[in-house]
């Protein structure tokens, strides 16, 4: 817990935070050093008793960096329960990996802050703590940045659209005026290289000068009208000491330009054979640059189209029975317990229950699964799913944020928002990377000036530049999240759907999938499984005299009895002097005569004979199912096996996980042998029976040191504590709320096949990832020292500023580019 109490003194404030792993007084010395250490800190008393520090400090010190020192002494500060709040910003300007480093720095710098994760792809900043939105407003403002609450963003969504697509034509825009422009500066420069005998051409008709005086005029109108941007944002940004991607251009175009404008106007100022010009670098470099942008732009446009289908499944208007009229009105305007009727080919508008009609519902965007789902009377159905050839009327019961659709949509825009581990290396080396790229630009200039051959003051220009514009950390900023977007996009169109990002990678590494069986296996009720008929009776006639009898009875095999029986359309007789015989089943009288129902032993003690269904009572056995028997007139009748039936994706299911080189356990409260039986028709691993909810947990804790990371799977409220101790908890979507809440993926087909498929898709994602890391990395390690000349004394090769800008753009469009490739997943068969 932290709390602030306000000295005296309005400028100090004190702030008391818990600590873990603290043992002795000398862990108590240690801590009090570190927090005294903190700049602004006055006094830190420390007590081994409560766990417990209180830091006098100035009021600009942030929990964050009280925190920060007490890590580093090798403690834990838990999270502050009390400032648990979480505040979601959208921010307009980040352009690369520096820029997301910034924002998270000015966000932890803010009082009350606690976490801050900023999102590139997403443009948002998640932030946990107690402080204030308009504080991190403020601070993201003060950092160059500019930030809305998402709240006011998802009411502005339109708008929000708009301005992306205003965007977008911007850039086209200045890209196309820029390249117009630097076109002609490109030819008077370059063209003496391309074309044999330009350069005299030029010297002949217009001069060498007057063709510096146009390079001069065109490169201006390119830097300072499409250009303006990275100056606006790039200088300012230098002036903070938190320089970004933009500030590497404007550096570098600047001094390209600036070199030239000395060069055309005042030649005199420089060294004898130095008196040349750049300008076709610095105009080229801003049209490649914007180039870069504008694919970008188009590109992340893309990687958040499956949010975009879900938000656009959400339907506008309803019919709603009001005053015994149909009204159409806004959906946003529907009340829970409205009866809204639903056309034939009509969306469904909210979630709510069958009241009237039957028709068949199209609900592959919520499961995944193509085929239409039969929906009656009593019928749940969800919003945004597809009514078909029927109409129905039914009641709504949950609208607006409530609705499963909002939450899908909301649980997909968590796990695109969350950083993964794999981002923490990222976020290491771009912390400092801008400013170690400009110190390598000066480190070059400086080489070349006093070690390179002449004219050297050009060489240490030209090279110095190639580093800072080949150096731009885009791709490393946009390399995890964008494969994250889309990833976890496409998770959501097959039905599987990440509560938390980290889930994301850690399920790649799973080594033993551990299932409950009741409800992920299985249907989760029991049904008829097997009813076999003796000779000289009729299946139907049978079925009937049974489920008669097992109306009186509310035992669940009785029911599903009775279900069958309701499914086949069979009529019921009359019953009367029903008995029910503890230990041995029931008995009634139908027209006159007798019908016994029960084990085997019930027909013993009528001394009839049972063995003419051994072979088929063994079978059921083998199959962990428990016969009755059915006698009727004093005849044995039938033999019956009433059980909790595997799905019918269960085997294949299992069959993908083998595929994918996963071992299998079952983990069940079932008595064992049932549970073997069924591990054995189903290939199942290992198999641990008859435990408690406690033991599930202990049986998660077992596999985990017997084979490593372990991905749980389960439905029910007992699964909940083994769901949160698993390494990845994958809640089936039909289950209870308690399972979904303790689980880190939902498979929202009720499917255990979204098992393999999540576990595709994260091994895909992160083999994703870690290309575009690769490419981001070694792109950069590789370039930026060819950039900086190295091949020069053994090959002379130079990396022109022009090429370096365009090799930059092609970077983050090819990590773009290969994110998007995890659109065409496809879910392992």
């Amino acid at each position: 817990m932290l709390s602030t109490a306000r000295p005296q003194n309005a400028d100090i404030t004190t702030l008391t935070l818990p600590i873990e792993g603290m043992t002795c007084a000398s862990c108590v010395g240690r801590v009090e050093r570190a927090l005294k250490d903190v700049p602004g800190v006055t006094q830190a008393v420390v007590n081994l008793a409560t766990e417990r520090a209180s830091v006098t400090a100035n009021a600009n010190v942030a929990r964050a960096q009280l925190v920060e020192a007490i890590e580093r002494s090798g403690y834990t500060v838990p999270p502050d329960p009390d400032a648990n709040n979480i505040v979601e910003l959208s921010i307009e300007g980040m352009t690369c990996a520096s820029c997301v480093g910034t924002v998270e720095r000015s966000l932890k710098q803010v009082p009350g802050v606690t976490q801050a994760v900023v999102n590139l792809a997403t443009e948002r900043a998640t932030v946990h703590g107690s402080a204030k939105s308009a504080d991190l407003i403020a601070a993201i403002g003060k950092a160059g940045y500019e930030a809305v609450p998402v709240a006011a963003a998802a009411i502005q969504n339109d708008q929000t659209a708009d301005r992306k697509e205003a965007e977008r034509r911007g850039l086209n825009r200045d890209f196309i005026t820029a390249a117009v422009l630097a076109f002609p500066v490109f030819v008077l420069e370059m063209g003496s290289h391309l074309i044999p005998g330009f350069h005299g051409l030029i010297v002949s008709t217009i001069g060498t000068q007057w063709s510096w005086y146009i390079q001069f005029i065109l490169t201006t109108l390119v830097l300072f009208v499409p250009g303006i941007r990275f100056y606006e944002k790039g200088l300012p940004a230098l002036w903070r000491l938190a320089p970004d991607m933009n500030s590497l251009v404007a550096v570098g175009t600047l001094a390209a330009y600036g070199y030239s404008l000395v060069a055309t106007f005042a030649p005199g100022f420089l060294p004898s054979g130095t008196v040349n010009v750049y300008y076709e670098a610095a105009a080229v470099i801003v049209a490649l640059i914007l180039l870069g942008r504008l694919l970008e732009a188009r590109a992340k446009g893309r990687t958040s189209e499956a949010i975009k289908r879900l938000v656009g499944l959400q339907a506008k208007t309803a019919k709603v029975l009001r005053d015994g009229k149909i009204i159409d009105m806004p959906v946003d305007s529907v009340s829970a317990g409205d009866l809204i009727e639903v056309r034939p080919g009509e969306r469904i508008p909210v979630d709510g229950e069958v009241v009237e009609g039957a028709s068949y519902v199209d609900e592959s965007m919520i499961t995944g699964e193509p085929i239409p789902v039969s929906k009656t009377a009593g019928s749940e159905v969800v919003g945004g799913t597809v009514n078909q050839k029927g109409a129905l009327t039914l009641k709504a019961t949950a609208v607006g944020s409530d609705t499963v659709l909002s939450q899908i949509i909301r649980m997909v825009e968590d796990a695109q928002a969350s950083k993964l581990p794999i981002q923490a290396m990222v976020d290491k080396v771009t912390m400092w990377f801008v400013p170690v790229v400009m110190s390598l630009a000066a480190v070059t200039f400086a080489a070349w000036l006093y070690f390179g051959p002449s004219p050297a003051l050009t060489f240490a220009l030209v090279n110095a530049v190639a580093v800072l514009i080949i150096a731009c950390p885009c791709a490393m900023g946009l390399a995890t999240p964008t494969s994250i977007m889309v990833g976890t996009g496409r998770g959501a169109e097959l039905g599987v759907l990440f509560r938390k990002g980290e889930a994301l990678q850690l399920l790649k590494d799973a080594r033993v999938v551990a299932v409950d069986k009741t409800g992920t296996l299985t249907e989760g009720k029991p049904a008829l499984t097997d009813l076999e008929i003796a000779e000289g009776f009729i299946r139907a006639d049978v079925l009937a005299r049974v489920a008669a009898v097992e109306t009186k009875s509310e035992h669940p095999i009785a029911r599903a009895i009775v279900e069958a029986a309701e499914r086949e359309d069979v009529s019921l007789p009359t019953i009367s002097e029903f008995t029910s015989i503890t230990g041995f089943g029931v008995k009634a009288v139908i027209d006159g005569e007798s019908i016994h129902v029960g084990a085997d032993r019930y027909m013993a003690e009528l001394r009839l004979d049972v063995s003419r269904f051994d072979a088929t009572a063994e079978r059921l056995a083998s199959e962990g199912k428990s016969p009755l028997y059915a006698a009727i007139g004093g005849k044995l009748a039938a033999i019956i096996a009433v059980a909790d039936p595997i799905k019918e994706t269960t085997p294949k299911a299992i069959k993908a996980l083998h595929d994918l080189g996963l071992k299998v356990a079952m983990v069940t409260g079932d008595n064992a042998r049932t549970a073997k039986a069924i591990a054995a028709r189903l290939g199942i691993d290992e198999v641990i029976a008859e435990v408690l909810p406690d033991g599930k947990v202990e049986a998660v804790r077992r596999l985990k040191s017997g084979y490593g990371k372990v991905a749980f799977v389960g439905d029910g409220i007992n699964d909940a504590p083994a769901l949160a101790e698993a390494d990845v908890g994958l809640a089936i979507g039909t289950g209870t709320d308690v399972a979904i809440e303790a689980a880190d993926v939902v498979l929202m087909s009720g499917s255990l096949q979204g098992v393999p498929s999540a576990i595709a898709l994260s091994k895909a994602t992160i083999g994703n990832i870690r290309q575009n890391l690769f490419w981001a990395f070694v792109y950069n390690a590789a370039l930026i020292p060819v950039a900086a000349g190295v091949l020069y004394p053994a090959y002379g090769i130079l990396l022109s500023p022009v090429f370096a800008a365009g090799a930059m753009g092609l970077s983050s469009v090819f990590v773009l580019g290969n994110a998007l490739r995890l659109r065409t997943f496809k879910a392992p068969n």
